[in-house]
């Protein structure tokens, strides 16, 4: 744990104890300062967003394995409920072929799930940890949990987002018929509309994925600092309030009811995410 929550060091404040969660484990020991700077490497991100992708990967081969045409269990009918339910919106949405879609989708859908369940870990529990790994002589000074909570994840899922919607309108479209839509696509095939329609159509492209990875972003780490302001409510103790009782109950009170609630959103917003992944890649497979 770093020097800002650290008592021995300074005060414990909410805002140092705000800050101390919301810091990433990097390679540059403090904040990033630029928005996209790639020589900042986010080592808790890559960590939790790797594990949660094997998880991922071997409950659908677990599910696939255990599969029998037989009356199925209560595992199998959940992970066909699953199954139909993604098949059934990439068959609406994608005109095509969709081998690799449709599993596409599926993984997506189950990754952000699980991305966004670490949220649901009590927040000073991270805090343990980090003492814990200390123990063994390995120094973590941070530790973020939620990798959507971080821009640079949520970014660089919108950015692959992005890069699959170019592979299928070359695949589908071809490049003469891709760069065909670019400049004629939205007003027309007349040479001196094509700047026009080729700077609207790169906006739009621009705007997609942008707006993809923002819209994770921003809702999952509006839930984590509600979370960091639940857990204050219950250590104002610690900040020299002699209401540590009603701190308590509201602590456990409005903890229980924001994880309810917040069950709700971290399913919505993998559903979304997964949605507007299938909306992109079927507006690649359509023609203008």
């Amino acid at each position: 744990m770093s020097s800002a929550a650290n008592p021995a060091t300074e005060p414990l404040t909410p805002t140092a104890y705000i800050a101390e969660h919301l810091q990433n484990l990097n390679n540059i020991g403090g904040k990033q300062e630029a928005i996209i700077d790639f020589s900042v490497i986010h080592f808790d991100t890559i960590f939790w967003t790797t594990l949660m992708g094997l998880i991922v990967v071997a409950f659908l081969l677990l599910a696939a394995r255990r599969a029998t045409p037989g009356v199925p269990g209560r595992f199998q009918a959940m992970v066909e409920l699953l199954v139909e339910m993604v098949e059934t919106q990439s068959k609406s949405i994608v005109h095509g072929d969709r081998s690799y879609i449709a599993p596409l989708a599926l993984f997506v859908f189950c990754w952000i799930i699980l991305l966004n369940a670490l949220d649901l870990v009590p927040v000073d529990w991270v805090v343990g940890v980090n003492h814990f790994i200390e123990s063994f002589g390995i120094h973590v000074p941070h530790h973020k949990l939620v990798p959507t909570t971080d821009l640079n994840a949520t970014m660089g899922l919108s950015m692959s987002v992005l890069l699959l919607v170019f592979f299928y309108s070359f695949k589908v479209k071809g490049l003469g018929g891709f760069v065909h839509e670019l400049l004629t696509a939205p007003f027309g095939a007349k040479w001196y509309l094509a700047p026009f329609n080729l700077v609207l159509n790169l906006i739009e492209y621009v705007a997609k994925g942008v707006s993809l990875g923002m819209r994770l972003f921003g809702n999952m780490y509006a839930g984590e600092l509600v979370f960091l302001l639940i857990a204050l409510l219950g250590s104002i103790w610690t900040f020299s309030l002699d209401i540590s009782m009603f701190g308590l109950v509201g602590h456990v009170i409005a903890g229980s009811a924001w994880a309810i609630f917040h069950i709700l959103v971290i399913l919505l917003q993998a559903f979304i995410f997964m949605m507007l992944t299938l909306v992109y890649i079927g507006q690649a497979h359509s023609h203008h």
